[in-house]
């Protein structure tokens, strides 16, 4: 089935119902005993790595607070396209032949390929930085279509920002992405409007795979590093924190989960909380019956100033008493 409506649809008379929202064709059973009913939810998840795992755990997290237990009542089929654009659309259009309840897609190119191959099963996003722009949504308020979700779009302005309060004398700074992310475009082009008003040339290297971030980062001649929320360079954050920490170059970074693998700092959202919140848009669409078309892309309010002081010291980063004292959380 593609939309399950409730326990007390299945009683009324022994009727099917039909679903309104998404192509649904007929209710689910209950349980029978007061409980949430089963339902089964694909996961496609685009590439392994901190972020969208935590984002991921956050949103089964989220299912299992509100009642809905793996192998009980709960059905949950997760795949990983290992950042392979083909795979994430094969994975996508066996979620849709399979009549999955609800579909999660994590990162841009994961929901993209779920947009494109699943017509009439509700769509839940999270990890994607900018959706209108991605084609995955007519608009923020009003998507319009079977999907919707969460955003990681980050304050990029104020990342980029840190690079100054990390070395006052930087006059470059080297960005190391994804051509062909939407994703990654959108933060470098914030980044680039916000390096003019701090007096920062920036420098790009792009990458098509995590193969190629070696090169492209050693690449770079800067001052220092930002590290946007892309997959391809965050899989292989080490190498980048290899080549920065060989150059003694600080490495400003998207989010949370890479200050912890090694990035200075971030003004970062936490990434289970963002998976968290999907999952609780994706009980407004099981259990109410809300329709994706009409629930506006929800973003996180919450951000952080994270600093890694081991990470400093190893890149040649001396940190301010002033900086660390304004830090949300301070990482030995």
């Amino acid at each position: 089935m593609n939309k399950r409506t409730g326990a007390l649809g299945a009683l009324l008379l022994g009727v099917a119902l039909t679903a309104t929202a998404c192509g649904g064709d007929t209710a689910a059973e209950g349980s029978g005993e007061g409980g949430p009913e089963s339902i089964s939810i694909g996961i496609s998840q685009l590439v392994e790595h901190p972020s969208l795992d935590a984002a991921r755990e956050g949103f089964v997290r989220a299912l299992e607070e509100n009642g809905y237990t793996e192998g009980e009542n709960l059905e949950l089929d997760v795949q990983n396209a290992q950042a392979d654009q083909a795979t994430a659309t094969t994975i996508a259009s066996t979620f849709a032949a399979d009549g999955k309840d609800l579909v999660l897609a994590i990162a841009t190119p994961a929901a993209q390929a779920a947009a494109q191959a699943i017509p009439d099963i509700p769509v839940l996003f999270t990890a994607v930085t900018e959706p209108e722009v991605a084609g995955l949504v007519s608009s923020w308020d009003a998507p319009g279509a079977n999907v919707t979700g969460t955003s990681d779009l980050n304050p990029v302005a104020e990342q980029l920002g840190l690079i100054k309060e990390l070395d006052p004398d930087a006059k470059s700074v080297g960005i190391v992405y994804s051509s062909g992310e939407v994703n990654s475009e959108v933060q470098v082009e914030l980044a680039e409007e916000a390096a003019k008003e701090l007096g920062l040339e920036v420098k790009l290297a792009t990458v098509s795979n995590s193969a190629e971030v070696q090169q492209a980062t050693e690449s770079l001649d800067v001052d220092a590093l930002y590290i946007p929320t892309d997959n391809n360079v965050v899989s292989a954050l080490q190498t980048v924190i290899q080549i920065a920490e060989a150059k003694q170059l600080p490495v400003v970074v998207g989010e949370g989960d890479s200050v912890e693998n090694g990035g200075v700092a971030t003004y970062g959202l936490d990434y289970e909380s963002l998976g968290y919140q999907t999952g609780l848009m994706a009980l407004k669409v099981l259990e109410d019956g809300a329709d994706p078309a009409e629930m506006p892309v929800e973003t996180l309010e919450e951000i952080q100033l994270i600093i890694n002081k081991s990470a400093a010291e190893r890149l040649g980063v001396e940190l301010s008493q002033e900086m660390l004292d304004k830090a949300d959380k301070v990482i030995e």
